[in-house]
């Protein structure tokens, strides 16, 4: 018979490992669940778009244009500017936010879904990648009238390196922006190129490395551009693996009028799912004119 003392340090162990090997099991079921939701949202990439109310163009580039989706009724509609991501590479078009762009509208704002020039396209990259977004962005106002939009409640948003542009955007203060929403945004462009992210594109992006074209990221990167006087509220998902999580939280902690929006486990694409779980705190965050 074994002694009692051992019997319940053997019961000790045996319910330790228990609880170590459940908690690993949970964990790595909770990670898998949040990797498959990641892989669904992918997806977006490929599914055709809802179609826009009107495709409309803001410049003569074959790339300069925009399109709008209107919510039902008669108006004044909310806006919000929207510029897609793709690490600024004309192998991504703003197809595959229309998903996201198509949801805002059925939420009750109009969305202006920005096309550009972008890495590829004859002009595209700097400065011409930043141009457009600007005059794109600017064209709202000739829109206003004609499709009954609520310029004064008016929100830029964009997604990784649309949400690098949108940030760029609101230091311009072209427009009278309530605020602006950046989605897993590309906001530090020095520490792209440090982290190397898809294969060291801002060099492309900007025609050099930091040390070759130092004013183009100053002017450029929105961490740099600090302080902006638009407010921003950054959402980003803590298990993406394009742009890093910690990229918003740098920016975030250098930002005097920013909120951070971390979503746990989300990866990159649930941001403009809206079949994902995480699409009812981004359309929140979007829709909400309270800055």
């Amino acid at each position: 018979m074994l002694p009692p003392a051992f019997c319940l340090l053997l019961a000790a162990a045996c319910k330790m490992v228990f609880t170590v090997t459940r908690r690993t099991l949970l964990g790595r079921s909770w990670l898998s669940l949040a990797a498959t939701g990641s892989l669904l949202s992918q997806d977006i990439l490929q599914l055709p778009p809802p179609k826009a109310n009107a495709r409309i163009p803001y410049g003569k580039d074959p790339q300069q244009f925009g399109d709008l989706r209107l919510p039902s009724g008669a108006g004044p509609h909310p806006v919000v500017i929207f510029i897609h991501g793709g690490y600024w590479r004309n192998a991504y078009s703003l197809d595959h936010a229309g998903h996201a762009c198509a949801a805002l509208a059925r939420a009750g704002a109009a969305s202006w879904s920005l096309e550009y020039r972008r890495i590829g396209d004859p002009g595209g990259g700097w400065p011409g990648t930043m141009d457009d977004v600007l005059h794109g962005a600017e064209h709202i106002k000739k829109l206003a009238v004609r499709y009954h939009l609520d310029l004064e409640r008016l929100v830029a948003s964009g997604h990784s390196a649309g949400g690098h542009l949108a940030l760029w955007l609101a230091a311009q203060i072209a427009l009278n922006l309530r605020g602006v929403i950046p989605l897993a945004a590309v906001s530090d462009l020095r520490r792209a190129w440090a982290l190397q992210l898809s294969n060291g594109v801002v060099r492309q992006l900007l025609g050099g490395t930091p040390d070759q074209v130092p004013q183009r990221y100053a002017t450029t990167s929105p961490i740099e551009l600090l302080p902006i006087s638009v407010a921003q509220r950054l959402i980003h998902g803590t298990a993406d693996n394009i742009v890093p999580f910690d990229m918003s939280e740098r920016f975030a902690k250098k930002s005097l009028n920013s909120k951070l929006i971390p979503l746990k486990g989300a990866g990159h694409f649930e941001l403009i799912d809206p079949r994902a779980r995480e699409w009812v705190t981004v359309q929140k965050n979007i829709l909400d004119w309270d800055f």
